[in-house]
């Protein structure tokens, strides 16, 4: 079974924050959970390295695009490195495959008669001397009176053009943009009303849709589709493949959607691979993004799919509502937001993945406190999980000499464990990553009885088989522990791999007898709670100095 996992691409204009780290870290789950189970997994991303966002930080700092672009970029690969993520491939979009890739799909949307010429009204600012694109135009949304981008409004979602913005002004310089004619380039989207309405159902009645993204996704069809500008005046980005047109470039929303296509073709030239068996009609697809980026997943890149023959259209959409910070919306502008750089050099990556999963914003807003962060890592983390492992491995050490007994594993808790991993793994697939991970440590948690209940230090002086079972099984549940937070937890599951000498973790249970352990430290460490006002204090620090 071939198993596509696309994850939004970031805009390389400015660093990651936990929002993006919350909305984007299901794909790893899956691609961890995926590989654990055997199936081919072909997972990409990408840096958005055109476009506006990089253009308006260059200008604001004096500077050049593709430094922007580079900074962010390989900021990205380091932070998601250090979180775990394992991307088959993480590229950006100022790279020749993926000019050449979107540059091929506009053509065949030309060609099969999508995309046609136009002439057009568009904002022009008469100080900078130029057209401005849809995020160089700030305005008033004319849906909910909230402040507004050219393209969409971020409080009500609705996807604007910036003539539709009241109180127009030109992020450059301030002032109020006139407006001029030009010819551009427009999708048909419109003319997919019908066929994305039926493919919207179908998708609706498999239940592998977030319900947000089902809502907002009918909204927009209830209120009729609409041909969409395909080509915009920037000066970065792809430019229009047709004589005469050069100079102007794709529109981002066609071009980074796009990009999963691109990426997966540069990992086949790379690895000499056939990507087709990720790209026909029964590819299993998970797209893996914010609130923000429905409908350019759930009608969109549909469309643009349809539009060129393809058929392996998006199977699975992952769309995170908002995480907040402090019971405050993140603001970057204001710098009220909690940067992935900053957190990875002062907690373990375990302990983040294990809060943005547990408090996902799966079905609501969720936020992110420091308090609750630290006391999460200290209770659970540390008090549940690494307890368990460390007073059980410990006492190994201390009674058997670090040898782990060979006696009969407890019935009951093999029952458990094996219909754990059906259990776990359904919910994985369908995207319930918080409920599998409370799963997991209820199991954890019941271990814990279990250890409390049986009493092995009492057991050893008095009936020390039954102590040898008990300890027996307490290690066969660390080891399926282990495999089971594999997909949310890669570090710690690593370490205690390492040390039980088990060999590479697979979706089916596992029994690890007779090795010999040795050296066994905590996997986690206590955080004093004195940080999380110094945390406070830090984060008001860093919004007086925004």
């Amino acid at each position: 079974m071939s198993i596509l996992i696309g994850g939004a691409w970031p805009y390389a204009n400015g660093s990651l924050h936990l929002g993006h780290i919350a909305a984007l870290l299901p794909g790893d789950i899956l691609a961890r959970y995926f590989r654990l189970k055997g199936e081919d997994v072909l997972y990409v991303s990408g840096s958005d390295c055109n476009g506006t966002p990089i253009s308006i930080r260059a200008n604001s700092e004096g500077s050049t695009t593709k430094v922007i672009a580079d900074r962010y970029h390989n900021e990205f690969v380091d932070t998601f490195k250090r979180l775990g993520f394992t991307y088959d491939m993480f590229t950006r979009t100022d790279s020749p495959n993926h000019h050449a890739v979107v540059q091929d799909i506009f053509l065949k949307l030309w060609k099969n008669g999508y995309i046609y010429k136009k002439e057009i009204e568009q904002t022009y600012c008469e100080v900078d001397r130029q057209f401005l694109p849809d995020r160089y135009v700030e305005g008033t949304c004319p849906n909910c009176g909230s402040k507004a981008r050219g393209d969409q409004c971020d409080s009500c979602s609705l996807i604007l053009d910036p003539l539709d913005l009241t109180n127009r002004s030109c992020k450059l310089c301030g002032n109020e943009p006139s407006i001029r004619k030009t010819e551009h380039f427009y999708f048909e989207l419109g003319s997919f009303q019908e066929q994305l309405e039926n493919y919207v159902k179908v998708s609706k009645k498999s239940n592998a849709w977030r319900d947000n993204a089902v809502q907002l996704t009918e909204r927009y069809l209830s209120e009729g589709l609409k041909d969409r500008a395909a080509s915009r005046d920037l000066p970065n980005g792809v430019s229009i493949p047709i004589k005469g047109y050069e100079e102007k470039k794709i529109y981002v929303w066609i071009e980074a959607v796009s990009g999963y296509y691109s990426a997966s073709k540069e990992w086949g030239l790379q690895n000499n691979k056939d990507v087709q068996s990720f790209w026909d009609e029964a590819t299993i697809s998970y797209y893996v993004h914010g609130k923000d980026n429905i409908p350019f997943h759930t009608l969109i890149w549909p469309a643009i799919l349809k539009g060129i023959g393809h058929k392996a259209l998006p199977t699975h959409i992952v769309s995170n509502e908002y995480l907040t910070l402090e019971k405050k919306k993140i603001s970057t502008s204001q710098n009220w937001a909690v940067w992935a750089p900053y957190i990875l050099e002062k907690y373990h990556p375990d302990s983040i993945r294990y809060f943005l999963t547990i408090n996902a914003p799966e079905n609501r807003d969720t936020d992110f406190s420091w308090r609750e962060f630290i006391h999460s890592h200290n209770g659970e983390l540390l008090g549940a999980y690494g307890n368990f492992i460390n007073r059980t491995l410990k006492f190994i050490e201390k009674s058997y000499e670090g040898q782990i007994p060979e006696e009969e594993i407890n019935d009951l808790i093999i029952k458990q464990t094996e219909s754990l991993y059906i259990r776990i793994g359904k919910l994985i697939e369908e995207a319930h990553f918080k409920t599998a991970l409370e799963t997991i440590f209820t199991y954890i948690r019941d271990a814990n009885k279990y250890f409390d209940e049986q009493k092995p230090w009492l057991q050893i002086k008095e009936e020390k088989d039954t102590s040898k079972n008990t300890i027996t099984t307490c290690v066969y549940i660390i080891g399926n522990v282990a495999q089971l937070l594999f997909p949310f937890f890669p570090f710690s599951s690593e370490e205690v791999r390492k040390i039980l000498r088990m060999d590479n973790f697979q979706w089916e249970p596992v029994h690890v007898k007779g090795k010999t352990i040795e050296n066994i430290t905590p996997l986690f460490e206590r955080i004093d709670t004195l940080v999380i006002q110094d945390e406070l204090d830090q984060l008001n620090k860093n919004v007086n100095n925004a």
